[in-house]
């Protein structure tokens, strides 16, 4: 993989939560350079700043989630086609993600994904985020 797979600037994607149902949506601005990836954004619990880093040879990326003045997430993805997946933790609670940039659309969101998604436990590392990202966890 190479830093261009990792584009700065606009991004999308939601995240899910079993305690309240259906995808959650994410709007995010991010920068990628030497392996460190900071920005911010907004989802439907308040603006939030990004500080993490990222991996382009092995597709790995891991960021911190900040909610001004209020809690912090933690997210772990790998870079599978063209949109980054994982999970976000939050001590006990914990579930999927799924991001893109803005430039390449809605990535592969679409009605087909999201039924399966909703319909999978959120327990299953490999049910939350699919089969590709679930092995490269595992693989570590």
């Amino acid at each position: 993989m190479s830093d261009d797979l990792f584009p700065s600037g606009p991004w999308r994607g939601y995240f899910l939560d079993r305690r309240e149902p259906g995808r959650h949506q994410m709007d995010l601005s991010l920068e990628f350079v030497n392996g460190r990836v900071t920005g911010e954004g907004g989802d439907r619990v308040g603006p939030f700043v990004i500080s993490g880093r990222y991996d382009s040879g092995s597709g790995e990326c891991h960021w911190t989630k900040s909610y001004i003045a209020a809690h912090d997430l933690f997210y772990e993805g790998i870079r599978v086609g063209k949109s980054i997946s994982g999970i976000w933790e939050l001590g006990p609670y914990r579930g999927g993600f799924k991001v893109w940039p803005l430039a390449y659309g809605d990535g592969d969101d679409n009605a087909e994904t999201e039924k399966k998604e909703e319909a999978q436990p959120v327990d299953a590392v490999g049910e939350l985020v699919g089969a590709d990202t679930a092995d490269a966890f595992r693989g570590r």
